[in-house]
């Protein structure tokens, strides 16, 4: 059986309100479920794009206090419309940039990287 989709990225973060913010109010997701675990340790919280099931992101919030820093995702990616839109819209807003200015890769993509609430890379791509 052949893999078809990426069903969701699972990402851990200390903050999860701070971090449910930022995925909804910068990024754009809409929360689609969020329930607890392993009697209360775990809270799950999974968003998404225009109530579609494509792909979701999941905040693991507790569970494991000894995580890395950075985490065990390097980053996660946003496909945009328009790159410059997105960089000069996101610059409105109190987030940090991890990038200086948008940068076009070899395979002539373009992006920039800002940074979640819990110190996650968020990269914004232009195909």
């Amino acid at each position: 059986m052949a893999v078809k989709k990426m069903d969701h990225v699972g990402v851990y973060v200390n903050h999860l309100d701070a971090s449910l913010t930022f995925y909804q109010e910068v990024v754009g997701l809409e929360i689609k479920d969020r329930f607890t675990i392993e009697d209360g340790s775990i809270i799950l919280a999974f968003l998404g794009f225009n109530g579609s099931d494509e792909t979701e992101l999941e905040l693991v919030h507790g569970g494991n206090p000894n995580l890395p820093a950075e985490g065990k995702v390097n980053h996660i990616a946003f496909l945009v419309d328009d790159i410059e839109e997105e960089f000069n819209r996101l610059h409105g807003l109190n987030v940090v940039f991890l990038s200086d200015e948008i940068v076009t890769l070899p395979n002539g993509y373009r992006n920039f990287f800002v940074q979640g609430p819990d110190g996650e890379k968020v990269e914004f791509f232009q195909r």
